[in-house]
């Protein structure tokens, strides 16, 4: 069990670890009234990677904070713009205790919840994006948990400037891993490519759906790394961000250059069918 707190009374206490070191992990997700876009696998996700940080959490406590949140925040959404669309933000931490990185004995996690109005949509025709100057280091160890550690992100985001929707940031060796806030899709000659999940800071829900997606329908999907080269050549025929709360943005300007945007992977994506 943890101890529950709601964003909008007060913070977790003083003491966090999740505040003090990032000793903890969220999940975004896209509400649409009552009911959340693949909700049961956030909070898999949630449940599964809390395990490989050593921080125990039950799923069925978890669906109960969802209910209680649904309950306190949904109303409030339900006459606004995106027509009861909102955004639940769940964050567990370790909890509060301990000397220094090393968590005390019999600690007992923290959960906090908060909600939000949905961010405006991006425009359908596609969206601008840059290359980040900040290298991205994925730790083996921590390779796809949605960690409260994001030092990294923050500090790339800080050059989406103007018109810019994203920039994509690339591990010490060139590769391009993901967005600040997206994973990266491409379309290439050989099928759909992106990198694979072990190299992700971040292994998206909605990645995962939409790959499950595409192989469903008999597309060729391919995990392996990118360079720049994938994505600013002649092979490239389209680039796409996808985001659990946004679904998937495609790029009609990547460093200057332009870019073909087709609508074939936008339409796959549908949030009111994806409610659990």
């Amino acid at each position: 069990m943890f101890n529950l707190y709601w964003a909008d009374e007060r913070g977790f206490p003083p003491g966090d670890r999740g505040a003090a070191y990032g000793d903890g992990l969220f999940e975004t997700i896209r509400m649409h009234g009552d009911r959340g876009v693949l909700l049961s696998r956030h909070l898999d996700r949630m449940v599964r990677d809390a395990g490989r940080l050593g921080i125990p959490i039950a799923l069925t406590d978890l669906r109960k904070a969802c209910t209680a949140a649904v309950t306190r925040y949904a109303g409030r959404y339900t006459n606004q713009q995106a027509e009861g669309d909102w955004v639940l933000k769940l964050t567990l931490t370790r909890g509060e205790g301990g000397r220094g990185y090393q968590p005390g004995v019999g600690v007992r996690p923290n959960l906090l919840v908060s909600a939000s109005s949905m961010p405006i949509a991006p425009a359908g025709s596609g969206v601008a994006a840059d290359f980040s100057r900040v290298p991205l280091t994925v730790n083996p160890l921590l390779a796809g948990i949605k960690s409260l550690n994001r030092l990294e992100q923050v500090m790339a985001s800080r050059e989406i400037l103007g018109d810019l929707f994203e920039v994509l940031m690339s591990d010490a060796g060139g590769n391009l891993v993901e967005g600040t806030r997206t994973n990266i899709l491409i379309k290439g000659l050989e099928g759909w490519v992106t990198p694979p999940a072990k190299s992700l800071a971040v292994a998206g829900i909605m990645r995962q759906w939409v790959l499950e997606k595409l192989r469903s329908q008999g597309e060729v999907v391919v995990e392996r790394p990118l360079d720049i080269g994938d994505v600013m050549g002649s092979q490239c025929l389209g680039v796409y961000l996808l985001n659990s709360v946004m679904g998937i943005v495609p790029v009609r300007c990547l460093a200057g250059q332009d870019l073909p945007v087709g609508d074939g992977l936008a339409t796959i994506f549908n949030p009111l069918e994806l409610l659990e």
